[in-house]
């Protein structure tokens, strides 16, 4: 294998371990979800998560054992609109099934109605009760919160409450991540002191929008923090391009 052919596919390789494969669908069935744990498992290496709903984690964790592949769910999804005893019922049967992650979105709309105490009471909350039982990531919905402020804020509230990664979006609103989003919430990780991942979910379908946002982080943080444990995409089509084209000789690889 030459050179540059051996970088390319190490970039892509690199891909595949930072995604999260996702099935969030409301009439998935357990068909779906094999066939999902199934394809999490590729020629070019394992994806970092599956993340789906909470009634299949006891099934997925069969499938996926032994593999390194994290199992994900969601609360208070997609809306954020959940009363917090369901979201608190939600993340406890999480627990109690097996998963290693939660993805939470943020009650994001009590920032447009200016009551942003109470999304730091829902914060607490969440964090408490997910504190070294299960990874908590924090949904923002960027493309709702809009105004740079609003994400800055939602960025350092959920940082300074103790998520473990800050996410753009839950892929079901307008407006999923963009790399303007992405820059406010990076460059508040950087700023804290702490230990924070990012996750850029929402409209990213190919390799080419993929490396844009791997670019950033490692112009922000560093290349070395671009980990799965810091970093991943919320982008299941992604896969595809990855694993089901050569995308050997292409150029949106070849100049990354």
């Amino acid at each position: 294998m030459n050179p540059m052919h051996e970088q390319q596919q190490d970039i892509k390789k690199r891909i595949v371990s930072l995604l999260d494969l996702t099935n969030l669908e409301e009439d998935a069935t357990a068909d779906d979800i094999v066939k999902l744990c199934q394809k999490a498992i590729t020629p070019i290496g394992n994806v970092a998560a599956v993340c789906i709903p909470a009634k299949f984690i006891a099934l997925a964790k069969q499938h996926l054992s032994a593999t390194g592949i994290c199992i994900a769910t969601v609360a208070n999804f997609p809306t954020g609109t959940h009363p917090l005893p369901a979201i608190m019922e939600e993340i406890e049967f999480a627990i109690a099934a097996g998963a290693d992650e939660i993805d939470i979105v943020i009650p994001f709309h009590l920032y447009l109605e200016d009551k942003a105490p109470q999304v730091a009471h829902h914060l607490a909350n969440f964090v408490a009760a997910c504190a070294d039982r299960i990874r908590l990531k924090i949904i923002l919905e960027t493309g709702e919160l809009q105004r740079p402020q609003l994400i800055a804020q939602a960025s350092l509230d959920a940082i300074t409450a103790g998520a473990d990664f800050i996410k753009t979006s839950t892929g079901k609103v307008a407006v999923g991540a963009t790399l303007e989003a992405a820059e406010i919430m990076l460059t508040a990780i950087k700023h804290a002191a702490k230990t924070v991942g990012f996750k850029a979910s929402g409209g990213i379908r190919t390799v080419e929008q993929a490396i844009q946002y791997l670019k950033l982080a490692e112009k922000i943080m560093h290349p070395d923090w671009v980990s799965p444990q810091h970093f991943r995409f919320g982008a299941s089509s992604l896969l595809n391009e990855l694993i089901g084209n050569d995308l050997s000789t292409d150029s949106r690889i070849a100049n990354y």
